[in-house]
């Protein structure tokens, strides 16, 4: 390499920038899972002067001329350096273009709205909140327009969560994947086989808790570098050796805080896998939130509701709550693991149905940004959709337009990557299945070793070097498409209800 001061410079200054963020998300989990009730506003204020500190870093004019420097050489560079400075470039420049007092005002309101929407959820006051939504939606519009992207907001937005993803490709894959699983989703409804309504009721949230840091520990996640909390809505926050997880716990759906804990935690094995030597470079962060949601429900789906894992946990799981498993058979409590119920409730939905959700999500969102849906139209709107798309229509706001955080914090163009990462993460599951045919038998051990493994090698070392398309052709052979999604769907779940 001609000019290693130049390279250091520059890992050295989005190390900072990258450090000053993360502690920007430390914030974020606090005010989620600790901050008392009445400290809204001051977080806010904290919130926005920490953002535009860190945006003072990541448009340091010495990362410019350091990437100035190196680019004037490439041919020097290796390749983790080339991708190093490229998206370094793309991230200075994002970073250069956005005005610090738009950065400061954009989180500010991030913060705000989040307290509002879980205000109007809670008042089931849609009006009360739309004017945040308005303000979020003006806010993107404008920081798309800073960066170039005008006339292309909505593909700006998603370029953000997906690099090299655009709104076209999104709505094409969608369309395909539309057209097969409504057809399914109705056929499954239509079957005979019901689980049991009853079948786990009465879990105490402490044994809960047990249960789910078992499994959590035992499926790989590091306890000595991450944690497991409670918040409204689980999420998963930090990276490397600080990564905050939480759930949420009910006695009457057990299920729900288990499932939502081993997505999470694929959230946070993910970080956790990523190169140390690098974090705060992009060959040490995440590849995109498509990529990051193919490592949560793999692990939540295709592993944690496979016969295999149940074989070595269903034990363990009637050991801690013998009462309430007594009078449910192994194959009754299997099929309530794999329950196919059509909800209302994005985050309670079966695997079968949730990625019609995200389709309701991404064809409204496209709608707002379009301008062919005005805020005050979207709660109708939404019911519409839930009755086409799901064939239920939510009885208020509350569980209709209100039920996400999303909008909130103004991330447009997020809900998609759900979906996609639920299409890359069937295929990763069929490409490991072929490489290594007795996975279940791993997992009826209770040895999770080799596919995390797999998926660190493959997927979380790589850092940012490909995008989601790329690494679905790389890692598995194949251009991304529904169809590994679709075949999947159809042999877990026909064996259960078409039979």
């Amino acid at each position: 390499m001609s000019n290693p001061k130049a390279y250091a410079e520059l890992t050295t200054l989005i190390k900072r920038a990258h450090a000053l963020g993360t502690v920007g998300e430390l914030l974020g989990w606090d005010e989620q899972v600790n901050l008392p009730p009445g400290a809204g506003e001051q977080r806010a204020q904290q919130q926005a002067a920490l953002a535009e500190a860190a945006h003072a870093a990541a448009s340091d004019a010495r990362i410019g001329g350091a990437l100035a420097t190196l680019e004037a050489d490439a041919a020097g560079l290796s390749d983790d350096q080339r991708v190093v400075a490229k998206h370094a470039r793309k991230d200075y420049d994002r970073a250069t273009k956005l005005p610090a007092e738009f950065v400061r005002e954009k989180a500010a309101q991030d913060s705000r709205g989040y307290h509002a929407w879980a205000k109007a959820r809670a008042a089931d006051d849609f009006g009360g909140y739309a004017p945040v939504l308005a303000k979020n939606l003006e806010l993107a519009t404008r920081e798309a327009g800073y960066l170039g992207w005008g006339g292309r907001e909505y593909d700006y937005m998603v370029d953000k969560h997906d690099p090299g993803m655009t709104a076209a490709v999104i709505g094409r894959l969608f369309g395909e994947l539309k057209r097969e699983l409504v057809p399914l989703v109705r056929e499954i409804a239509a079957s005979k086989v019901k689980p049991r309504d009853d079948a786990l009721r009465g879990f105490s949230t402490e044994g809960q808790r047990q249960f789910l840091r078992e499994v959590t520990e035992r499926l790989g996640f590091d306890y000595n570098r991450g944690r497991i909390d409670v918040s409204l809505h689980p999420f998963c926050s930090g990276t490397g050796s600080d990564v905050r997880m939480t759930t949420r716990l009910k006695e009457q759906e057990p299920l729900d805080s288990l499932f939502s804990s081993i997505h999470e935690t694929g959230h946070g094995m993910y970080e956790q896998g990523l190169r140390a030597d690098e974090l705060g470079t992009p060959l040490g962060q995440n590849a995109g939130m498509a990529v990051h949601e193919s490592q949560s429900r793999l692990w939540e789906n295709q592993v944690a509701r496979s016969r295999g894992f149940w074989r070595h946990f269903e034990p363990r799981l009637r050991e801690l709550f013998p009462t309430q498993t007594a009078g449910v058979s192994t194959d009754e409590l299997y099929l309530a693991i794999n329950a196919v119920h059509p909800t209302l409730i994005r985050v309670d939905a079966d695997e079968v149905t949730y990625n019609l959700h995200i389709i309701l999500r991404f064809e409204l969102e496209k709608k707002l940004f379009t301008g062919e849906l005005a805020v005050a139209d979207l709660p109708a709107a939404w019911r519409a959709s839930a009755q086409e798309l799901l064939g239920l229509t939510p009885p208020n706001d509350r569980e209709g337009v209100l039920q996400d955080v999303h909008w909130s914090g103004g991330s447009f163009g997020y809900f998609p990557s759900y979906c996609l990462g639920n299409m890359l993460a069937a295929q990763l599951w069929y490409r490991a299945l072929a490489l290594r045919p007795a996975l279940e038998e791993d997992f009826a051990r209770g040895d999770f070793t080799w596919l995390l493994g797999w998926l660190r090698e493959n997927i979380h070392t790589q850092g940012r070097r490909y995008d989601a398309l790329e690494l679905a052709r790389r890692v598995t052979g194949e251009e991304l498409s529904p169809k590994s999604l679709l075949r999947y769907l159809r042999e877990r779940y026909g064996a259960l209800y078409l039979r």
